[in-house]
């Protein structure tokens, strides 16, 4: 998607881009490509093909649940 205005990210450069996600208006360089997220998006989504730690499963150190 192409916008104008200002990037909601570093609010310096000129917002060329929509994430997909959250939908900021962002500068190129706050621009994932590959996703069609912002980088903070991209920051906090698991990337298909990264490598998983043993520990992924349970990110908050907790191995049981009781419900």
């Amino acid at each position: 998607m192409s916008v104008s205005g200002g990037c909601e990210v570093c609010a310096t450069g000129d917002a060329a881009f929509g994430c997909d996600r959250c939908g900021k208006l962002v500068c190129d360089e706050h621009y994932d490509r590959e996703t069609g997220y912002c980088t903070e998006c991209a920051s906090e989504l698991k990337r298909p093909g990264e490598a998983t730690s043993d520990n992924d499963e349970w990110r908050d150190g907790v191995d049981t649940y009781r419900i």
